[in-house]
C-alpha cells in the first residue's frame, strides 16, 4: 500500500499566515499612531504641530518628496524597509544639496486598509535607521486611507546664510565637480526588474556578484552626501583662516533626477554653459564591463536616483576638494549657455549638446 503524502504546500501555509496577520484596518488609526511612536522623537507626537528651536544666524531649510506605489516603488524592486529609507534619503539629499544639516522630518502616509501592519513597521524602521545614520528625527506627520501606498516626507534642516548652496549662482570659469559615480542605481533597478540578466561571470575574478550587490544597494538605500558637504565646509573655513577671504559662492544640486538633468538645470538657472568631459564622468564599478560603454554612459547621464551632488566651485576650492576622495572634476562652466558633452575622437574634440532625456512624472 502506497504511503500517503500529507505534507502541506509551503505557499499555502504562508498564505494562511498572511491572512491571519493584523492589518492597519484591524487596529485603527489611533492604535497605529501609538505603534509608530517608538520610531519618533520622544514627546514629538501629540500636538497639532512640532516646534523646533533654531540657532541664531541660521536659516531653516525645508523640502518635501513623495513616493507613490507603482510609480516610485513596487514589491518587486523595493521592500518596505527600503521604501522608508529611500523616502527619507531623498529628502536628506535635498538638504545636503543646499549645504544644510538635517534637523527633523514629518511623514504623510496614505495606505489601503488591507496593508499589513508588518509593512508599515518595516517602512518606519527604514526611515528611522536612515535618520539614525545621517541625522534628524521623525517629529510628526499624518496618515489616511488611500487607494495605494503613498509616503510623503518633509525634511527640515538648517544652514548658515553664507553657506547656502543654490542653483543660480554659478558663473563662467568654475569647476564642475561630482561627489561620486553614476549609473549604479539604474543598474540595480535593471537587475531587480530582470532587464539585466547576468548568467555568466563577465567581470574578472568573480567580482560580478559584488557589483550587482552594490548596484542594488545603491538603488534601495541611497546615501545623502553630508560627508562631502562637511568636508567642503571645512576646506573653505581653512582657506578663509589663511586668506581672510569671504565665504565663496558655491552652486549646486543633487543628481537624483539624473546627472544630465542636474547639469542642464544648473546651466539654465545660472545662465551659463558647461563643457563636460565624457571620459571624466565617474561610472559605477563594473558597469562598462558588463553593459558596455554606450549603456553605461546613458545610465550615468539619464538613469537617475544616484543622489550624488553636482557642484560648481571656484577653481582654487575645487583643486583642494578633488584631492579628497569625495570630489571628481568633470568639466568647467562657460559663457555659451549650452551644456556640451566633450569627447576626443581621432585627436579632435567632439562636442555634443546634452538634452533632457531623464524621467518625468507627466
Amino acid at each position: 500500500m502506497a504511503a500517503t503524502d500529507q505534507s502541506c504546500d509551503s505557499s499555502d501555509i504562508e498564505s494562511q499566515a498572511e491572512a491571519l496577520a493584523p492589518t492597519v484596518a484591524d487596529i485603527g488609526e489611533l492604535a497605529l499612531i501609538e505603534r509608530l511612536k517608538p520610531y519618533c522623537a520622544t514627546g514629538a507626537i501629540g500636538d497639532d504641530a512640532a516646534t523646533l528651536n533654531i540657532r541664531p544666524n541660521h536659516k531653516l531649510v525645508t523640502t518635501t518628496d513623495m513616493l507613490v506605489e507603482a510609480v516610485h516603488f513596487s514589491d518587486r524592486t523595493t521592500p518596505p524597509y527600503s521604501v522608508g529609507w529611500r523616502a527619507v534619503a531623498a529628502n536628506l539629499s535635498d538638504l545636503a544639496a543646499m549645504g544644510a544639516e538635517p534637523l527633523a522630518v514629518t511623514v504623510g502616509l496614505g495606505l489601503p486598509s488591507d496593508t499589513p501592519l508588518s509593512w508599515v513597521e518595516a517602512l518606519y524602521q527604514g526611515m528611522s535607521d536612515c535618520l539614525s545614520t545621517y541625522g534628524g528625527e521623525i517629529v510628526g506627520g499624518d496618515l489616511c486611507r488611500a487607494s495605494c501606498q503613498t509616503v510623503s516626507v518633509t525634511a527640515l534642516g538648517e544652514v548658515q546664510p553664507s553657506q547656502v548652496i543654490c542653483r543660480n549662482t554659478a558663473i563662467p570659469g568654475m569647476t564642475v565637480v561630482v561627489t561620486g559615480a553614476h549609473g549604479a542605481s539604474r543598474a540595480g533597478l535593471a537587475v531587480l526588474l530582470g532587464e539585466l540578466t547576468l548568467d555568466e561571470p563577465i567581470a574578472p575574478n568573480g567580482e560580478i556578484a559584488a557589483f550587482v550587490a552594490t548596484w542594488i544597494k545603491a538603488h534601495q538605500e541611497p546615501v545623502p552626501r553630508f560627508d562631502a558637504i562637511a568636508t567642503l565646509h571645512q576646506i573653505i573655513k581653512d582657506q578663509m583662516l589663511a586668506t581672510s577671504d569671504t565665504y565663496p559662492v558655491v552652486a549646486g544640486m543633487d543628481s537624483s533626477d539624473g546627472l544630465a538633468n542636474a547639469l542642464l538645470q544648473l546651466s539654465s538657472s545660472s545662465g551659463i554653459g558647461m563643457n563636460i568631459g565624457q571620459s571624466q564622468i565617474p561610472l559605477a564599478a563594473g558597469l562598462t564591463a558588463i553593459v558596455g560603454a554606450k549603456t553605461a554612459l546613458d545610465w550615468a547621464l539619464y538613469g537617475g536616483e544616484d543622489f550624488e551632488l553636482v557642484l560648481c566651485l571656484p577653481p582654487s576650492l575645487a583643486k583642494v576638494f578633488t584631492q579628497t576622495s569625495l570630489g571628481i572634476a568633470i568639466g568647467t562652466t562657460t559663457d555659451t549657455g549650452t551644456v556640451y558633452l566633450c569627447s576626443a575622437s581621432y585627436g579632435q574634440e567632439k562636442r555634443t549638446p546634452l538634452s533632457h532625456q531623464g524621467f518625468e512624472h507627466f
